[in-house]
């Protein structure tokens, strides 16, 4: 396994981090202990979890990722581990959360924090992120603008003023983003500089052989400002591994139990770029799944790839993918269809 430092904090990261949010939903406490012990096992020193886990989420289920991880670090298993966790936005409904009062002000991120902290059952949030941000924007799958869709937020100082309370509290050590656009990471940026705040580190996004627009612009922030890509969706919800071409429905699958959560991969171009995607590993004999861990490993602006799994074979196979690497011949044939069917989910 190898460890990247993740933007410039003192933070050094597994090249893959464990997504969490099956934990509570498809995954028993016991299952979700299993598979924490087998990451760890295997190198991995990295967890992500969120207060709104799991997904899908519901009020009857709303925190059971937190505490399975927590019931988890409880065993002694704290200063092993680097755990980065989220706090939920406003604009798209669970007003179970918090009382519905999802607004990312001071009084939000104090009962927020406290609130992982205790489900997490430790003293300090080593990474805190907002899930997606405060202001309207277009995300998960929607990419234009629309001036229209725009509420009332709460200004990006107040925000960063709230999560400065808390690192100065020692309850959060560096802070991040999610779901994040440049000129929102810019603003944070800027802010933090200008009034002295904590500044962010990291960057969590989808990104995968289906979805690169973090390349254009969101990139170079990587590089001149040292905020790492944290890229989730690194198989694309399951497609890159082919299972689903042709229209399969595998038993068990997050797709097959959760349909909707599909909706932003059923775009024209998706199952032709997957087959070619599919076509590539199968002729440099690797498996659909280690070719496209390994692409998004292989990125310079990524500080981690987060995966998630239902069962510990499936954690197993993702695990032991992560250490292909890709030679010239296999990147340029990943190039030339990016080339003619580029970003095809959104």
């Amino acid at each position: 396994m190898r460890y990247n430092r993740l933007g410039d904090s003192d933070l050094t990261v597994s090249e893959i981090c464990l997504g969490t949010m099956t934990f509570g939903e498809q995954n028993t406490e016991a299952e979700a202990h299993a598979q924490l012990d087998l990451a760890v096992g295997q190198g991995v020193n990295f967890i992500d979890v969120a207060e709104m886990y799991p997904v899908p989420p519901r009020a009857e289920t709303q925190g059971l990722s937190e505490r399975f991880v927590g019931s988890w670090l409880a065993r002694g298993a704290r200063d092993r581990v680097v755990v980065a966790t989220k706090i939920t936005g406003p604009g798209r409904g669970f007003g179970w959360i918090r009382g519905g009062q999802l607004a990312i002000d001071q009084a939000a991120v104090s009962t927020a924090v406290d609130a992982s902290l205790q489900r997490l059952r430790t003293d300090y949030i080593d990474l805190y992120q907002i899930h997606w941000p405060d202001r309207y924007v277009p995300s998960f799958g929607r990419i234009h603008y629309d001036p229209a869709g725009e509420r009332d937020t709460v200004h990006i100082l107040e925000q960063l003023q709230a999560l400065d309370r808390v690192v100065r509290a020692g309850k959060v050590r560096y802070i991040g983003l999610s779901n994040e656009t440049p000129w929102g990471v810019m603003q944070f940026l800027q802010l933090a500089r200008e009034h002295g705040l904590s500044r962010l580190v990291s960057i969590q996004n989808a990104y995968s052989l289906l979805n690169r627009t973090y390349e254009a612009g969101l990139s170079e922030i990587t590089r001149q400002e040292r905020v790492s890509l944290l890229a989730y969706s690194p198989l694309a919800f399951g497609h890159l591994t082919g299972k689903y071409l042709g229209g399969a429905q595998p038993a068990g699958a997050r797709l097959t139990r959760f349909p909707p959560f599909g909706q932003r991969y059923q775009k024209p171009m998706v199952e032709s770029a997957v087959a070619d995607y599919v076509r590539i590993a199968e002729d440099h004999r690797m498996s659909p799944a280690a070719l496209a861990l390994a692409f998004v490993r292989s990125r310079w602006f990524v500080g981690s790839a987060i995966i998630g799994a239902t069962s510990l074979e499936q954690l197993q196979d993702n695990l032991e993918a992560a250490h292909q690497t890709l030679d010239d011949e296999v990147v340029s044939a990943i190039e030339q269809v990016h080339l003619h069917n580029p970003n095809p989910v959104v």
